[in-house]
């Protein structure tokens, strides 16, 4: 029986990931290095059944990548797996045309990222930020009125986008009496009520939320999405907060806002270029809360993120469907592909 070969950069992984592989005699993990050996990374990509590959783009030179260039060059490649509930790092077009499964890890971090929007909701509203920085000033001819903030309870918190962080930020919100309402083109009333929240229209949202919370993913329909006319249609001095992907909203319209006294604040955790530079405007803002693309990054999600992601690929190379399969329509083409393997090679089929 030829083994099920699983190939990883050496990026960080919570050591489960191992330890769950190290359980299967028939995978071989292989760990290739990002920088200074080319050779070496492309031979075991080129006899790989699987792609563990990040989905942070920081983390990995875009010539590993999965786009096509790199995908053309592994013929056995079955699955291409993406370290998160992002895929950001994967060109899911290109697999699909390829036959090769885009899987992630999607709910892994859902409630830490929750907890960071919430987080940074706590820094504006209390000013902590403000406050940290005048006291590591030298300047003490500040009052502590001068920084009195306000309570998050009684606010209304628009959600674009109640997928599974936006669920668990609306069970969070309501523990802190908040009024949660949301839009998400893509789910009825009855549906975003189950996942407490009133569904309003995007309009009515921005005109009436005191605080917007992004949570949507990044595609054609959601680039750009939170553009000058959006922010000038939002309610004035509220905040907003975004925790989802980078490009969503125009960083220069939303500095604008925040210069000409329309916004409040702003609490940001992802941005167009990661990390952003020292000088950004935002970065430099006095009422802007700055995160480093850091809200899925606890012990616990990162834990998650890694046991799923061992199981989805174990269950997949014993030909089960996987749960987290971002490109559904390649399964067809895909479980051909992935029986003739199985058939060649030895591998045992799973019974479900």
């Amino acid at each position: 029986m030829k083994q099920k070969q699983v190939v990883r950069f050496d990026v960080w992984y919570d050591s489960i990931l191992e330890q769950r592989f190290a359980q299967e005699a028939d995978i071989r993990l292989v760990t290739v290095k990002r920088q200074g050996e080319d050779r070496a990374a492309l031979e075991a990509l080129a006899s790989a059944h699987v792609y563990l590959i990040t989905a942070a783009k920081d983390e990995l030179p875009k010539a590993w990548w999965a786009h096509k260039k790199l995908i053309d060059q592994c013929p056995q490649l079955l699955c291409v797996s993406s370290s998160g509930a992002g895929f950001d790092t994967v060109d899911v077009e290109a697999c699909t045309k390829a036959g090769i499964a885009v899987l992630n890890q999607s709910g892994c971090n859902a409630r830490s990222v929750a907890e960071h929007a919430i987080g940074l909701m706590l820094g504006l509203s209390h000013r902590l930020g403000e406050g940290d920085r005048m006291l590591r000033s030298a300047d003490r001819s500040f009052s502590r009125e001068d920084l009195m903030g306000s309570e998050l309870g009684g606010k209304t918190l628009g959600i674009v986008g109640i997928g599974m962080v936006g669920r668990e930020l609306a069970k969070l919100a309501h523990a802190f009496d908040m009024h949660v309402i949301a839009y998400d083109p893509l789910l009825n009333p009855l549906t975003i009520r189950e996942r407490g929240a009133e569904a309003v229209s995007l309009e009515a949202l921005l005109a009436t939320s005191d605080i917007v919370s992004l949570h949507c993913p990044r595609d054609a329909s959601s680039i750009g999405m939170f553009n000058e006319q959006r922010f000038a249609a939002m309610k004035p001095g509220a905040w907003f907060i975004s925790t989802a992907r980078g490009g969503i909203h125009d960083e220069a319209a939303l500095h604008q806002a925040l210069v000409q006294g329309k916004l409040a604040g702003a609490g940001l955790d992802v941005w167009d270029h990661e990390p952003p530079p020292f000088d950004h405007p935002l970065v430099q803002h006095p009422r802007v809360i700055s995160s480093f693309h850091t809200a899925g990054v606890t012990k616990q999600a990162r834990y998650r993120a890694a046991l799923w992601g061992a199981e989805q690929v174990i269950d997949f190379l014993c030909g089960v469907r996987p749960p987290r399969l971002v490109n559904p329509e390649v399964w067809p083409q895909l479980e051909g592909r992935l029986a003739k393997a199985m058939n060649a090679y030895g591998w045992a089929r799973k019974s479900i």
